[in-house]
């Protein structure tokens, strides 16, 4: 308990200064960041072992031979670096500094943020280009509404992956846990597809991934339906809908915290996907967004007391 207390108190400094300073430019610019590393080490391997003419059963165990190398390096690495951080002077800020590396709740709202601002200035085409840097489907089809529903659906499920995820793995595993959980969440956006070329070789991934995300899908499901004050009933009816065991858990919530639907049809790579609605108020307006874009500034700020709570249970107890 003591380790995870520690942990948390890290873990709120790095939300903290991630809010404040997010991953700064210039440092993207020079060295990348750690998720576009991995990802580079995710596309080279892809590129070598997914190779269409090999067996399914083989590129399979490549796959999960692939999610050991893209998970066990970055384990090691904050692990190493952990433990050198504990003889440092400021060995602390170190890794709070690293942790924020992994966190993304400036980036995801200015991200969204910027969708809004587009749709609020009827620049429709704008918008679309903002809101292709956030979700999976294809914009180019998509109106006003159509976009400010796809933004408020990506709001959701990335606020667990890009926040509550990443904090809930540094709490019960430190540095290597969160550097573990970005590599499974990036490899799974990568390879764990069900398209005939990932549907072998990115099998692992897409599992593993489920896993990690089962408890920290239904803690930001929570969060956002605690500050509203509702959407816990649409959350527990409609959650189990959606074709991930986790995803439609803080997007049900959403939706029954802002009492509108979302879901439906989507198309992915040309092809319509016919997809189940959360929620039972009208489609999602530009509006919406904005409220959708409030209610997560303060489900950060939620989640930001919980860690606080969390971190004082040693001087309590």
């Amino acid at each position: 308990m003591a380790d995870m207390s520690a942990n948390a108190g890290m873990v709120l400094a790095a939300l903290v200064l991630e809010a404040c300073i997010g991953y700064p430019r210039v440092l993207f610019a020079s060295i990348g960041h750690p998720v576009t590393w991995i990802g580079r080490l995710i596309a080279m391997l892809e590129r070598n072992w997914n190779v269409p003419r090999t067996h399914a059963a083989l590129r399979r165990f490549l796959g999960v031979l692939t999610v050991l190398i893209i998970v066990g390096i970055p384990v090691l690495i904050g692990y190493a670096f952990a433990r050198t951080a504990d003889h440092l002077n400021y060995g602390v800020v170190l890794v709070i500094v690293v942790a924020a590396s992994g966190l993304a709740q400036r980036s995801l709202y200015e991200h969204v943020q910027a969708v809004l601002s587009a749709l609020s200035a009827d620049d429709v085409v704008s918008a679309r280009e903002a809101v292709s840097h956030v979700v999976g489907r294809d914009t180019d089809r998509l109106n006003g509404e159509a976009i400010a529903v796809a933004a408020i659906e990506s709001l959701a499920e990335s606020f667990n992956d890009a926040v509550v995820a990443p904090v809930f793995w540094f709490v019960v595993g430190g540095l290597p846990g969160l550097l573990a959980y970005k590599a499974i969440n990036t490899a799974d956006s990568m390879i764990g597809h069900k398209e005939e070329r990932w549907r072998a070789f990115g099998w692992a991934a897409a599992r593993l991934d489920d896993i990690v995300n089962l408890v920290p899908a239904r803690i930001a499901g929570v969060l956002l339906a605690a500050v509203a004050g509702r959407g816990f009933k649409i959350m527990l009816r409609d959650a189990s809908k959606h074709a991930s065991p986790n995803a439609g858990w803080p997007e049900a919530a959403l939706a029954g915290a802002l009492d509108v639907r979302l879901g439906g049809p989507a198309y992915y790579d040309g092809v319509l996907h016919e997809r189940p609605h959360f929620g039972d108020g009208g489609y999602a307006r530009v509006a919406d967004l904005g409220r959708a874009l409030a209610l997560y500034k303060r489900s950060c700020l939620l989640l930001w007391a919980v860690l606080a709570c969390l971190c004082s249970l040693p001087l309590i107890f």
